[in-house]
């Protein structure tokens, strides 16, 4: 017997598109949506595109025969040189974080619309669908983009639209017989992999080893330390352990340092609207290459250069989190932080075990760390000279004192 059709109804009017350009996920909302367009919003035509930003071979063949089993034609796009050497690099030089989540998935939705937005307009499509729900931050994103490089068309977000929870998704995709993964969702990106985003509502639950990609839990990691080596040129990661290609030695660390326990974040998130959630990441890799970065910074830049680009960092990805990949203000942060780089030049060596990354040594041609200066054991630095600045600098607070100091005086 068949399943009954649940009476879904939207909530809000829905357009009557006729040619439409779908951003294919191969997930549960994206792949209900191409059901979803035929029959409710009258599309004729419905075109798949997977863009790869970072998706296992399991992942793409997984689009291509889902869109093949519902009778779409399937394109894929890759990107994920484009993500890498474009994407994820200025997210290396600007140190990536927003409240503790190293910018990822925020960037990957920014290229993926971008992506499928170019190829609507090109096949002559008058709508873009996209998988996301009203809840989270994807919509704003997703919109964005398309209002850039297809404002013209129409934006279909079905899963907002007819306000679906994840169980009545479930429900309508079995009736379609539409397979879907079992579990919590994931987004894989080669820099950071968000585990159920907006599905992690137990504040006591924890994620268990299954269910990560990289990661080993602590208890689960090799009891031995691994040493890698690691070079930067220019604020990048060149060359690590023989491996090079950004790409390649983020695909290389995020299975080496997983394995050493490294990169998992459990964190409370303040998405674009004001709600938290709580959301998981595994980011092997990342964790590394920022913590390095860091610290080759702190070495090879100005004091001034260390104090302020934080706050440029801050801002820069704060626009990206908030969907402003390609708004002129972001360009700005940017541009402060590629000119700072060039000097970003080091080597390092590193032991991974059990969670920790502890820097064994570091070479650099371009620091400014001067032991021959600042070594109390050398007296290539004679301290008397240091006399007068003092009492220079103590100035102020001699005239400070002359009127009164009320503020020590309540203590």
């Amino acid at each position: 017997m068949p399943n009954q059709h649940p009476d879904f109804q939207p909530k809000v009017p829905i357009p009557q598109v006729k040619k439409v350009a779908l951003a294919f996920s191969g997930g549960l909302d994206s792949t209900l949506a191409i059901r979803l367009l035929s029959e409710y919003y009258g599309a004729e035509e419905v075109l798949a595109v997977t863009v790869n930003v970072g998706l296992s071979d399991e992942e793409i063949e997984g689009c291509r025969s889902k869109a093949e089993q519902l009778g779409v034609p399937w394109d894929f796009i890759e990107a994920t040189d484009e993500f890498a050497n474009k994407w994820v690099a200025r997210a290396i030089r600007a140190n990536s974080n927003y409240e503790g989540y190293p910018v990822a998935t925020s960037m990957t939705r920014q290229l993926i619309a971008r992506k499928v937005a170019e190829y609507a307009v090109e096949r002559g499509c008058d709508a873009i669908c996209e998988g996301s729900t009203g809840k989270g931050n994807d919509q704003y994103r997703m919109a964005n983009v398309f209002a850039i490089f297809a404002p013209d068309l129409e934006v279909i977000v079905p899963v907002r639209e007819f306000d679906f929870t994840r169980e009545q998704e479930k429900q309508l995709s079995a009736y379609y017989n539409i397979p879907y993964k079992a579990g919590i969702g994931d987004d894989l990106t080669m820099w950071c992999r968000s585990i159920g985003s907006g599905e992690v509502d137990n504040l006591q639950m924890r994620i268990p080893q299954e269910d990560f990609v990289w990661y080993n839990l602590p208890e689960n990691a090799p009891d031995e330390p691994v040493e890698v080596a690691i070079e930067f040129e220019g604020g990048l990661p060149v060359k690590c352990d023989g491996v090079t290609g950004l790409a390649n030695i983020i695909h290389h660390l995020n299975d080496l340092a997983g394995k050493h326990a490294i990169g998992k974040i459990d964190m409370f998130e303040d998405g674009l609207i004001g709600l938290k959630s709580r959301e998981v990441y595994e980011a092997p890799a990342a964790t590394v290459i920022l913590k390095l970065h860091r610290d080759l910074e702190q070495l090879c830049l100005t004091k001034e250069q260390v104090q302020n680009k934080p706050n440029i960092e801050r801002l820069w990805a704060y626009q990206v989190y908030h969907g402003a990949w390609f708004h002129p203000f972001t360009d700005d942060c940017a541009a402060f932080i590629e000119n700072s780089q060039s000097v970003v030049n080091g080597k390092y060596t590193v032991q991974l075990y059990k969670g920790n990354i502890d820097i064994l040594s570091r070479e650099t041609d371009s620091g400014l760390f001067a032991p021959e200066l600042r070594s109390l054991a050398t007296t290539a630095f004679q301290q008397p000279d240091s006399g007068p600045a003092t009492k220079i600098h103590a100035l102020q607070y001699k005239i400070v004192s002359k009127r009164g100091i009320p503020f020590l005086e309540k203590e």
